[in-house]
């Protein structure tokens, strides 16, 4: 067998877990005696090197002009010859038919779902291109393949979260969605190979992980549910269990991190009571919408009696909920906190249209100005709702019309905020509410509309701010308002110490409490959307530069 040289690559954006489809092409292609190497981004290092197949994978569709430059650059690896590229992946699969009509990319092997049949069908192989592995018509299916390890080890990244068994009970959803790709993705409801031929076969291989992360989208529709817990407890991931490893105990923990079903969890005691066998952490459940409280509410209190009380949720925004709704099941989520003496992180997710290729969507009860106002709010936390009730207060407002005042106050007085609140610029604060109680309900909305149209970074924004404030032809309490919104979020005369992240710590000093504690990183969701513009990139790396992150954050897990 001829041997061929395989190249692996993931785009260079931030991700918390590692490419598993990448991983387990290069099972496949180690196994046929192929030479593999793996790349996070444009790494220039391998152009001097004949590649005979370049493979690069995809995640988010948002992320398109970042994956369009890795593919360019994949074409390049493989010497400007196209034909040898394949491309597959989330991004690719939701959105095929964009890939495939990109000109310049004529040639590119794009691959929609699973890599589920044999290996010459899924990659779309043919003898008469004179593909190698075109005989394979009859092998075992790449995508059930114990993942390779070993390329983790070719790049200077660290994953967030990285030992641990990856892969899935089951695929697909029962579910139809209209703001999840799952179902093209994946398909309907199906079972996977059992757990113990992933684990056993990883840590033959590899060597034993800590945890066990389940990729599954909704593992509690599977027929093969309680098999599924009693092949987790099985394999060594009972409740309390931990791992000897160096002469250290480790604690392990379970995660299906696309969450669960709040709507099937309601249904029977069964699910949780089963759940709680096993060292789940934390037990993600979604909560999309107001219209789940109940089954919710049922599924948060069911886990409490059964002992599980590390618990997380999703909770998507911005797609057909107003401010109101996503106040109110924050809320609900501090209260259950304190009723039931539980933890539950609560992290927001902004809807994007799966097949859009930047995060620029604005849902119908949305605005552009609130949702970069709540983004400032979530940066403070980095992207977690938990804590007391002070704490959550403090940052969200006590209700929903403080929450609501909170969205549309000027950035400067968000990012800044016990500048303002308690410092040097209360008296500007001041007088700028007071502005805003002279202002009648359609002078509200037209402040809105006009603060909803700049798309840019913050200059931009300051600058068109600075126009309206000038135009007289807009009414004049108006413009009075619209002048404070010139404050920037950047002003060197505020120190860090006043800024948005240390805004706890004046709780903290009046409330007597200790800061609230946040989850570890590998708890933290994939992407809660915090980042999705340059402005807020810019922002948000002024923020976690400051020595603040470190006192708040600290203390994890």
């Amino acid at each position: 067998m001829t041997e061929n040289h395989i190249l692996l690559v993931e785009p260079g954006y931030r991700n918390k877990y590692p490419p598993l489809g990448l991983m387990k092409l290069a099972s496949y292609h180690r196994q046929r005696g192929d030479l593999v190497q793996f790349v996070k981004g444009e790494d220039r290092s391998v152009l001097f090197t004949p590649w005979d197949r370049v493979y690069v994978t995809t995640l988010f569709s948002f992320e398109w002009k970042r994956t369009s430059e890795t593919i360019d650059f994949a074409i390049q690896a493989a010497g400007n010859q196209p034909e040898r590229v394949f491309v597959g992946g989330i991004a690719a699969s939701l959105m095929h038919d964009e890939f495939v009509k990109e000109s310049r990319w004529a040639g590119v092997r794009f691959i929609a779902g699973l890599l589920n049949g044999s290996p010459a069908q899924a990659l779309q192989l043919s003898a008469e291109d004179g593909d190698f592995g075109a005989d394979d018509t009859t092998g075992h299916p790449i995508e059930e393949r114990v993942p390779d390890y070993n390329i983790l080890g070719d790049i200077d990244y660290t994953y967030p979260v990285h030992d641990a068994y990856f892969g899935y009970a089951s695929r697909g959803c029962i579910r139809k969605c209209h703001f999840c790709g799952v179902p093209k993705l994946e398909g309907a409801q199906k079972e996977m190979p059992p757990l113990y031929n992933l684990v056993n076969g990883i840590a033959e291989q590899h060597g034993h992980k800590k945890d066990l992360i389940l990729m599954d989208n909704n593992v509690t529709a599977s027929a093969r549910y309680k098999e599924i817990i009693a092949e987790i407890c099985d394999l060594g991931f009972t409740i309390g269990a931990t791992l000897d490893r160096d002469g250290r105990r480790l604690k392990r923990r379970v995660d299906f991190n696309q969450g669960v079903d709040a709507r099937i969890l309601a249904k029977s005691p069964m699910y949780l009571k089963e759940m709680s066998k096993i060292c789940i952490s934390p037990l993600r459940i979604a909560f999309d919408h107001i219209g789940f409280r109940k089954v919710y509410d049922i599924a948060i209190r069911m886990a409490a009696d059964n002992g599980i009380t590390s618990l997380s949720n999703y909770m998507l925004y911005n797609f057909m909920d107003t401010p109101d709704d996503l106040y109110a099941r924050m809320k609900l989520n501090i209260a259950l906190n304190e009723e039931l003496g539980i933890r539950i992180w609560s992290f927001p997710m902004r809807y994007q249209p799966v097949t859009l290729k930047d995060r620029s969507h604005i849902g119908k009860k949305w605005n552009r100005y609130y949702l970069r106002s709540f983004q400032i709010i979530l940066q403070a936390t980095r992207g977690v709702v938990s804590g007391s009730p002070e704490f959550f207060n403090r940052a969200y407002g006590s209700d929903t019309r403080e929450f609501m005042q909170l969205l549309s106050y000027p950035h400067g007085f968000i990012f800044n905020r016990d500048h303002y609140e308690y410092g040097e610029g209360k008296a500007v604060l001041e007088e700028y509410a007071a502005l805003r109680r002279r202002m009648s309900a359609g002078q509200e909305e037209e402040l809105l509309n006009y603060l909803s149209v700049p798309i840019g970074g913050e200059k931009v924004k300051q600058k068109y701010y600075s126009g309206l404030a000038g135009e007289r032809s807009v009414d004049r309490l108006i413009r009075n308002v619209i002048s404070f919104h010139v404050l920037g979020t950047k002003d060197g005369k505020i120190t860090k110490s006043d800024r948005v992240l240390p805004m706890f710590a004046s709780v903290n000093h009046v409330m007597k409490r200790p800061a609230p504690v946040f989850p570890s990183e590998e708890e933290l969701v994939e992407d809660a959307g915090l980042y999705d513009q340059e402005q807020v990139r810019q922002d948000a790396g002024e923020l976690m530069n400051t020595n603040s992150v470190a006192r708040v954050g600290a203390g994890n897990g």
